[in-house]
């Protein structure tokens, strides 16, 4: 099972990946600061899908225990 990273904080990951989009479709950074930006947003993509992997297991084994497991697909209630 994927492991998160100790003290990780998903909604703060995000946070600074949503920042760190906004700086560079801004133009205002230099090639370097761009490429630096982007870097750590791969490492924050890569971290946030990890522990969303991680979450969606714990969630599957959790509901199989329960010996009630159905695959069914995510509709949001305000999309009805």
């Amino acid at each position: 099972m994927a492991k998160k990273k100790p003290g990780f904080a998903f909604e703060q990951s995000l946070a600074e990946l949503e920042a760190l989009v906004e700086k560079m479709e801004s133009g205002e950074l230099s090639l370097e600061q761009s490429l630096q930006a982007f870097e750590q947003g791969v490492s924050l993509t890569r971290d946030c899908q990890q522990a969303l992997t991680s979450a969606q297991q714990k969630v599957e084994l959790l509901v199989e225990k329960e010996q009630r497991l159905t695959n069914e697909p995510f509709i949001p209630a305000d999309s009805e």
